[in-house]
């Protein structure tokens, strides 16, 4: 059985004040819509844990019924960290659950294809992760002002989610982030903590995360449907 834990308790700060990126309306429907509907459909995917702010628990069971999901979920309030919302989502998932994905909620446009191959590599490896090769010319700055160096950006790769992951192995990782008092960026950080590896799953479509409101009309585009 493999649950989805989709992390949707952000604040999202850098959208600008008083403005919820998760809620905002894109291509006919909120942004964690689009990334709660593909998790409905991954024929992989059994059962939905969406981790929330306290007190947005009606608004999301409103969402479920507005735009008809039809998997088994469940809503678990979020943590004072990102790593603290997955531990709660963790503790929430079905018995039987072998395998967990863990999404961003702000990443709308995440394919089926992605979430089935991250969900075949974690279950070879024990945690697998999208991503995509950096193409971009990589400098190092020291001030912050100007250029010290190049970086060699042929090993280097920008990760993203679907994160997935056994479920004893997450929950080891990140018990051993949490004895440490470490803040993590990704989970996959964590597995580095215990040695495990980490299976990398090319990201071979657009997989956007809505972090500024620039994003927000290159996801839309995205997500309208073909013409």
């Amino acid at each position: 059985m493999t649950s989805a834990i989709i992390v949707a308790a952000g604040k999202g700060t850098r959208m600008g004040a008083n403005r919820d990126k998760l809620w905002l309306e894109v291509a006919g429907r909120p942004v964690v819509a689009h990334a709660w509907k593909q998790f409905d459909l991954a024929a992989d995917i059994h059962e939905i844990i969406l981790v929330v702010r306290e007190g947005m628990q009606p608004h999301f069971a409103a969402l479920a019924g507005k735009f008809g999901f039809q998997k088994p979920f469940r809503l678990v309030a979020g943590g004072a960290e990102r790593q603290d919302s997955v531990w709660n989502g963790l503790a929430a998932v079905a018995p039987g659950t072998r395998l967990v994905a863990i999404q961003d909620a702000a990443r709308p446009c995440t394919s089926i294809d992605l979430i089935a191959a991250t969900i075949q590599a974690a279950q070879a490896t024990g945690a697998a992760v999208a991503a995509q090769r950096v193409t971009d010319s990589i400098k190092a700055s020291d001030d912050g002002k100007t250029i010290a160096r190049t970086v060699d950006r042929s090993n280097l790769w920008s990760v993203q989610t679907p994160q997935t992951f056994r479920l004893e192995v997450i929950r080891r990782a990140l018990a051993a982030a949490r004895d440490r008092n470490l803040k993590l960026t990704d989970d996959t950080a964590a597995c580095e903590l215990i040695g495990q590896p980490v299976e990398l799953v090319p990201s071979h479509a657009p997989n956007p995360k809505v972090t500024v409101p620039a994003d927000l009309p290159f996801i839309e585009s995205l997500l309208q449907p073909a013409r």
